[in-house]
């Protein structure tokens, strides 16, 4: 189930690139239409790429900070203004630029220091896939929180099943 969720996390990714360059495809009127996206009980919302308008979305549903772990690149089908549009909606933006081929500890720790400084406030986590949220996410749950394993794993494994760097990544937690 993991490797299909996978498989369909990186052609969702595709499809997003093209509703965000033809937004007549786009059909964004709701939190769950938004990439990827997933609430995690009690903490916060995580999703791949809010567009534009899904951006008020979010706002409008209550949330006061976004944190977006993707660098800001064509690649990476991110929104370049996405800092002016969020002071323009009155939210805060916290950019944690974490390279999806080098995820580091360093990394984890400013994502753990931003959370806790938010503690008690809807905070909305993206980054373009939600694959690299949803592995720091894990391992937050796991490492900081101590919640239940199995349900930490399976809302990781909505979104993908962790290769490479993301496997050691995650394992990381386990050494703390």
């Amino acid at each position: 189930m993991a490797k299909t969720n996978t498989i369909k996390s990186i052609l969702g990714f595709f499809k997003a690139v093209l509703q965000r360059r033809l937004p007549f495809l786009s059909q964004d009127s709701s939190l769950e239409a938004i990439y990827n996206y997933v609430p995690i009980k009690d903490l916060y919302a995580t999703s791949g790429q809010p567009n534009e308008r899904q951006f008020d979305l979010i706002k409008q549903a209550g949330f006061t900070t976004v944190i977006n772990l993707a660098p800001t690149s064509v690649l990476e089908n991110s929104v370049v203004e996405e800092a002016a549009i969020l002071e323009r909606l009155g939210m805060e933006y916290v950019h944690i630029p974490v390279d999806f081929k080098n995820p580091t500890d360093e990394d984890f720790a400013q994502f753990v220091g931003v959370l806790n400084e938010r503690d008690g406030q809807q905070v909305w986590v993206h980054c373009a896939a939600n694959m690299r949220v949803s592995a720091f996410t894990y391992r937050y749950r796991e490492q900081i929180l101590q919640h239940d394993p199995g349900t930490a794993r399976l809302d990781l494994e909505k979104i993908w099943e962790p290769f490479g760097v993301w496997v050691d990544f995650i394992k990381n937690q386990q050494a703390h």
